[in-house]
């Protein structure tokens, strides 16, 4: 996806985004889908695409990856990120805005809705978070060593494509479930996401430096200050090897009037909570298109349980 704008900030970062769906401005409420570790602002394409014909759809690259250029002395936290994500925002000059944090995603969306309370430097948000959707995600540090990303050693001596290509392909079977990931209908697909892996996502350093981000932030006490008027909907995979199925019921405690992708036939739910951590590869496009937009055009009506 080479058709994108820059913003630059006043540190130095360039990031680099696009607002898929210009049609809709005004229209209705706008999205942001925020990746998570490794990820560009194309890896949501399939969802994105169809989302836009609905409402307009900012991705966008964090600084470092993808077009995104980051400072050499960059401090990389998930504060720095999640204010990345503000500016953003504020340059569009939104009122209201739906986001969606996959991964390490979500940690960045939930420090960006609690920078009015940081407790050094609080920022006030210049618009409404209308609703939120965390997936795959977290609300603390993961420390299950069952758990996590895995990425493979590098190669000694030259770093050729075809190294590369299988050094990707070794990290990538945590990303989805063995039996997904070893299903001969998926071999293309795996592919074209390994030829997509190469595009971007270097260098090393800055994955290195986000998976450090992912596993040093707290948010203790900020999730109580949150206002119930933003809704919230959580997706989450049974067979999720990165972060644990579990932290759902710690959104639930955490954010009481949340509420939980709805499973069954019905339109805006998913056939089956049996999915992995790269939550977009599962299932037809137009079933997550479905989820977003019935979760975006409904009332809250009160928790959700599993």
């Amino acid at each position: 996806m080479s058709d994108h704008s820059i913003l630059q900030l006043s540190d130095g970062t360039r990031l680099a985004y696009e607002v898929l769906g210009s049609d809709h401005r005004g229209v209705s409420v706008p999205l942001v889908f925020v990746g998570g570790i490794t990820s560009c602002r194309g890896d949501t394409e399939k969802v994105s695409s169809l989302l836009a014909k609905y409402r307009q759809v900012l991705i966008y690259d964090h600084r470092g990856m993808g077009d995104s250029k980051a400072r050499k002395d960059d401090p990389f936290t998930i504060e720095t990120l999640a204010r990345d994500l503000l500016s953003l925002i504020q340059h569009l000059q939104w009122s209201e805005v739906a986001l969606c944090g996959h991964s390490m995603g979500g940690i960045i969306v939930q420090s960006l809705l609690f920078l009015p309370f940081h407790r050094t430097n609080p920022t006030p948000l210049r618009f409404r978070p209308t609703h939120v959707v965390l997936a795959c995600t977290t609300s603390t540090p993961n420390m299950d060593p069952r758990y996590g990303l895995k990425f493979a050693s590098r190669p000694k001596g030259p770093l050729t494509r075809e190294i590369i290509r299988e050094t990707v392909r070794l990290s990538m079977p945590p990303n989805y479930d063995p039996e997904w990931f070893a299903s001969e209908a998926n071999q293309q697909r795996i592919e074209e996401i390994i030829d997509r892996g190469l595009i971007g996502r270097l260098p090393f350093k800055t994955i290195l430096q986000q998976r450090r981000a992912s596993s040093r932030f707290d948010f203790t006490g900020f999730h109580s200050r949150l206002s119930p008027d933003t809704q919230f909907i959580i997706i989450h995979g049974e067979l999720d090897q990165i972060l644990p199925f579990s932290n759902v019921q710690e959104f639930l405690r955490l954010i009481p009037w949340a509420r939980v992708v709805p499973v069954g036939d019905a339109p805006g739910s998913v056939p089956t909570l049996r999915f992995g951590h790269d939550w977009v590869e599962y299932f037809d496009p137009q079933v997550w298109c479905s989820v977003f937009e019935a979760f975006l055009q409904a009332r809250c009506t009160g928790k959700a349980r599993l």
